[in-house]
């Protein structure tokens, strides 16, 4: 073994990581500023898709709004994109790093947004689209991975939930853009909010080339000297610190205990053991996966996507508001104002209790929204004016505008509960081998469902399809409810845990008791070190058997 390394090891369960700093703060903050272009590509599409010019450029110089199969395919190509980008990304992390792997991220997408602000029609525009959800797929699995991995555990779901404040970031920086240049009488009404996007992606890519990579990384990869150097710049300690050798100790001891039970040896048996072990085992492979990739498509269920994508010609459809981008702007205002409120809360109530209490918070609302809407809402209009001038207008404004507020208060529920809180379960329920994968597959899911509801959302609301109207938050009413029951059965309470915590509270508890558990033995102490010191054994089977599968 190189250099003689030893490590000092610890039994006391609180003393394996060291004092939280502000420079662990920054730099997490920073990192998850990639939530910034996944929020804004995300968001701008629901205003430029109101544009006149950009509805002439695409469906010709008299049309009034896009068909349902052009606004569907515009939408939901870039998650199509993400989904293969975040496939691919869990591969590239093993192999490049977490860090990297955002970083040529960042160059893919800046490439996709070279290609749409080139477009003068709908071809390069769904190309440029695809590609750019290509690199927002890498961007959103690795992300998180990265940040899970380096936050300090009495503060990662505060830290990581600022990954989802940074997507309402951009979703309103999204909507301010939209509405100052929807009635521009040039190609600047759509070409400006998607060029913006450019800069977001060339700040996170130059940034992260500063940052240091994840330790659990290079512990996996057997480079033990560089995951010390890595924490300690994360730590903000000496690398001889007892604070840097314990929670080293921890990783490695929690590695060599992973690595028993989940051996890999090959790229193929890498993707494989995301699915093995029994359905009805806690702590399985297989179970956490499914945990992870439900979790996800939960997030998508809840339906705050039909509010972010296709709340402008949605509601221009009623007659009852008069400008339509701006409601679309305070949505997404009230979205970001209430996100930090789970900076606080996942830390304080757990994530589990958050998640089920937000949905059944979302449930209320969408069933509110649904029954006053078929009554005396949205769905009673009547016409007014002949011909051209013909308007649609709501029988019963106060009766809409009671709508939008619960619409409203259905989004600060998402925003304090579901958005963040989803994003935090996926990044800590992974074991080291399988979790760059397993966050890669979780979040594939989510854009999996992404693009399945962005296809068919036109065709259940649109007039000249289901037309739906207010019918369809039963829809959305619906699947709350099973997020309800899906949290209260399925979600474990991780909080104030660190990575290596979470796999032994899975083993030994259920959902229903995890928030009881107690940490009560460290892995170092309960398989690798010997007189205070992590056993050398130990370290020279994690340099010998390291792996990029």
């Amino acid at each position: 073994m190189p250099g003689g390394i030893t490590l000092a090891t610890t039994s006391d369960v609180n003393f394996i990581e060291a004092p939280v700093t502000w420079k662990a703060y920054l730099i997490c903050a920073f990192a998850s500023f990639g939530g910034v272009f996944f929020g804004y590509d995300s968001g701008y599409i629901n205003g430029v898709t109101g544009s006149k010019v950009f509805i002439q450029i695409i469906e010709g110089p008299t049309a009034k709004a896009l068909t349902g199969p052009h606004q569907s395919l515009i939408v939901s190509i870039l998650s199509a994109g993400t989904f293969f980008g975040a496939i691919i990304a869990g591969d590239c992390a093993e192999l490049l790093g977490r860090r990297l792997t955002i970083i040529i991220g960042c160059l893919i997408y800046m490439t996709g947004v070279i290609l749409q602000v080139a477009s003068q029609g709908l071809g390069l525009l769904v190309a440029g689209r695809l590609i750019a959800g290509l690199g927002v797929g890498f961007e959103s699995a690795i992300v998180i991975l990265y940040m899970s991995e380096i936050c300090p555990r009495k503060v990662r779901g505060a830290l990581v939930a600022g990954y989802q404040f940074a997507i309402t970031i951009g979703l309103l920086l999204a909507s301010i853009v939209d509405y100052f240049t929807e009635n521009r009488p040039d190609t600047g009404s759509y070409r400006i909010p998607i060029g913006i996007q450019f800069l977001f992606g060339l700040v996170l890519g130059i940034g992260l080339i500063f940052l240091p990579e994840s330790p659990r990384y290079f512990v996996k990869r057997g480079r033990i000297e560089k995951a010390r150097h890595a924490l300690s710049r994360l730590r903000g300690q000496p690398g001889t610190s007892e604070f840097i050798e314990n929670e080293l100790s921890e990783i490695i001891a929690n590695e060599e205990y992973e690595r028993a039970l989940i051996p890999t040896t090959g790229w193929v048996s890498g993707w494989a053991n995301c699915f093995k072990g029994s359905l009805w085992k806690s702590n399985s492979n297989l179970r956490k996966t499914i945990l992870g990739t439900s979790l996800q498509m939960m997030q998508q269920w809840t339906g705050i996507n039909f509010i972010f994508y296709y709340s402008t010609p949605f509601l221009q459809s009623t007659g009852a508001i008069s400008n339509t981008f701006l409601i679309s702007l305070i949505f997404n205002l009230i979205d970001t104002v209430c996100t930090p409120i789970s900076f606080y809360t996942m830390e304080k109530f757990g994530r589990r209790v958050l998640l089920i209490w937000g949905a059944f918070g979302m449930l209320s609302c969408q069933f509110i929204i649904a029954i006053v809407g078929v009554t005396v809402g949205f769905n009673k209009t009547h016409t007014v004016g002949t011909g051209p001038t013909a308007t649609t207008v709501a029988d019963n404004t106060a009766a809409v505008n009671a709508q939008i507020a619960f619409i409203a208060i259905y989004i600060f529920f998402f925003a304090a509960s579901w958005g963040p809180g989803a994003w935090i379960v996926i990044g800590e329920i992974f074991p080291l081998p399988i979790r760059a994968r397993g966050v890669a597959l979780s979040t594939a899911s989510n854009w999996l469902w992404n693009t399945i509801i962005a296809v068919i959302t036109p065709y259940m609301v649109n007039q000249d399809e289901g037309n739906l109207k207010s019918a369809v938050f039963f829809i959305w009413g619906g699947l709350c409810t099973a997020a309800f029951i899906y949290s209260y059965f399925l979600v474990p309470e991780t909080k104030g845990l660190s990575l290596e915590q979470v796999d032994k509270m899975m083993e030994e508890t259920t959902p229903r008791t995890s928030a009881k558990w107690v940490p009560h033995e460290t892995f170092a102490s309960q398989i690798a070190a010997s007189h205070g010191k992590l056993d050398e054994k130990v370290l020279m089977d994690v340099e010998r058997k390291a792996s990029i599968f």
